[in-house]
This record gives structure tokens, C-alpha cells and sequence, in this order.
């Protein structure tokens, strides 16, 4: 079953699964909190002079409070990875290259560090998996 194959679980040691439920939990609350706003308005959340169409903000939007809560329960977490992933180099790139922010702000104004942490984190946990304390544990089981 390709499913299977996809969400499964790899082997981890019991330190390494503790951590990963941290990490999950705890960066899956982060998210829900920032998509909480823009998933009440998904297809405007950026405003009348959005860079992005409205479907794209929808799916950002999706993405940060649906890919939170499937971090925080370990459920599909390639694929909720995959989805912030893709929200998070956005942000990036809108940081970095279209506004210009540093990389950590010095003071009041954007910086691009938390949209970068949170893309490695995201890589993180598609490469590795949610540990064993996850849903997804639960439904497909370990790799073999």
C-alpha cells in the first residue's frame, strides 16, 4: 500500500521520539496561533494590495492552521509538512528579496529568521518523520 509507504514511521531512538513530539507540538501550536486570523479569512488575509492571488492565500491559510493541528496530532505530517514548507520559502523569499528584511530584525520592523526556522523545521520532519508518538504511527505504522 503506497499510503503506507508514505506515512509510516521510521525508527527512531525513545530520545529522539521525545523530541520530535516537542518539536511537533509545540511548533504545530506556533502555527495554528498564526493561521488562526487568516484561515477566518482565507481569501483575503493579505489585503486588497496582495502578491499573492486569493486561492494561494487560502491555501497558505490551510496549510498554517490545518498543518499545525496535523503537527500537533502527528496525522499526515509529510503532507502537512510539505504545505508549510511551501508557506514558509514564501515568506522567506517575500522577506528577504521583495521587502529586503535582515535576516534577524534589529528592532521594530520584518526579518525572515522565523519563516527560515520554520522551513527547517518543516524539511526536518519531512525527512525524518513525526516519531513514534503520532498518529500517523498509529495508522500506518513503522517503515520496514
Amino acid at each position: 500500500m503506497k499510503l503506507q509507504r508514505i506515512f509510516a514511521v521510521s525508527r527512531s531512538s525513545a530520545a529522539a521520539d521525545a523530541a520530535l513530539l516537542a518539536l511537533r507540538v509545540v511548533g504545530g501550536i506556533a502555527f495554528m496561533f498564526h493561521g488562526w486570523k487568516k484561515i477566518h479569512d482565507p481569501f483575503g488575509w493579505m489585503g486588497p494590495d496582495a502578491f499573492a492571488p486569493s486561492f494561494l492565500q487560502a491555501l497558505a491559510a490551510l496549510a498554517e492552521f490545518g498543518g499545525g493541528l496535523a503537527w500537533v496530532l502527528g496525522l499526515l505530517t509529510p503532507l502537512a509538512s510539505a504545505g508549510i514548507a511551501a508557506t514558509m520559502a514564501v515568506a522567506v523569499y517575500f522577506h528577504a528579496v521583495m521587502r529586503g528584511d535582515p535576516f534577524v530584525a534589529a528592532g521594530a520592523g520584518g526579518a525572515y529568521e522565523p519563516a527560515a526556522l520554520y522551513l527547517c523545521v518543516a524539511l526536518l520532519l519531512i525527512a525524518i518523520g513525526p516519531g513514534r508518538v503520532s498518529l500517523d504511527r498509529l495508522l500506518f505504522g513503522r517503515r520496514s
